[in-house]
């Protein structure tokens, strides 16, 4: 029974416009006073019709006994369809006939085309994915991790400025890992404080200049620190609201102390140390035996001069 009806309701649509397509084609031929009032009274007759076959069609529905029809709402909301489909379509017939077309059905049946450009919403970040070995700023990713460089300062073992920029970077695939680690760290009451990340080559050879000391520096000239590969970060952990915690050593700190021996450390300090090796090496990167600080990623990569992005 409900089939019936909803195909009377689209026999219905269809004749509508099917008849404001044979009025507009009339009124073409017509004078302009004539095919006003022809165009009115298509209007006019359309509207009624549309109404009436809505109307049909929500009268029938709630004809059903209540025991073998669905649920009032959902059939009052199929009726309202019903009436949007039939109004749209008288509206677009009428339409169609004021804008004084040739009258034929291809005109009055074509979709319209949609030339609106397709934007982005506002504030929607449309930068591709990188690939894991492009080298990116890393709070671009982790906006909630602290870096205080000590390279881009003289606060360092050398007591001068290494490099001149002062945001980390890192490969993509390394930040993602870095991203892991600071959400476990996070979970602990911490955040990881970065010392120093992407070295480029001309850094390390400044770094070679003014501390020429294998057993400290890499040399680049021999081979590079695994620095300027982009997977390779000195990081420590404070707690969340930015106190420092006790940790075996301070940064570049070349004594016994830094190793990762912790017994000759305070329990305090072996205990943090631990964490974050725990953090670091479960997030994907492999520590260092003499520096408690430094962590690469188990992903290796070619050494890199430093990208277009940092000059």
């Amino acid at each position: 029974m409900r089939s019936l009806l909803y195909a009377s309701a689209a026999f219905c649509a269809s004749g509508i416009v099917f008849c404001a397509g044979c009025a507009a084609d009339a009124a073409g031929s017509e004078s302009r006073e004539k095919k006003a009032v022809m165009e009115s009274s298509v209007h006019q007759e359309t509207t009624q019709e549309t109404a009436a076959c809505a109307s049909s069609v929500l009268e029938a529905e709630e004809a059903f006994p209540s025991g073998e029809r669905e649920d009032k709402t959902e059939v009052r909301a199929r009726t309202e369809a019903h009436r949007v489909l039939l109004s749209g379509s008288a509206e677009k017939a009428g339409r169609k006939s004021a804008e004084g077309s040739a009258g034929t059905d291809a005109a009055l049946f074509s979709p319209e085309p949609d030339h609106t450009a397709r934007q982005a919403p506002p504030g929607t970040d449309i930068r591709q994915t990188p690939d894991a070995a492009d080298i990116v700023r890393i709070r671009d990713y982790i906006p909630d991790i602290r870096v205080d460089l000590k390279y881009a300062t003289d606060d360092n073992f050398t007591g001068q400025v290494i490099y001149d920029f002062s945001d980390a970077w890192l490969r993509y695939g390394t930040v993602l890992k870095l991203e892991a680690a600071q959400k476990a760290a996070k979970e602990h009451g911490m955040t990881l404080l970065c010392w120093d990340a992407f070295r480029p080559v001309s850094a390390q050879f400044r770094l070679w200049e003014v501390y020429p000391d294998s057993t400290y520096v890499a040399n680049p000239n021999t081979g590079y620190s695994s620095h300027s590969r982009g997977n390779t970060v000195d990081i420590t952990i404070i707690s969340s609201d930015g106190t420092v915690i006790e940790m075996p050593t301070g940064f570049d700190d070349f004594s016994a102390l830094a190793d990762r021996d912790y017994s000759d450390c305070s329990q305090a300090a072996a205990e943090h140390a631990r964490l974050l090796e725990q953090i670091m090496e479960e997030a994907g990167f492999k520590p260092y035996f003499g520096e408690w600080w430094h962590f690469s990623d188990t992903e290796t990569y070619p050494v890199e001069t430093a990208p277009p992005e940092m000059e």
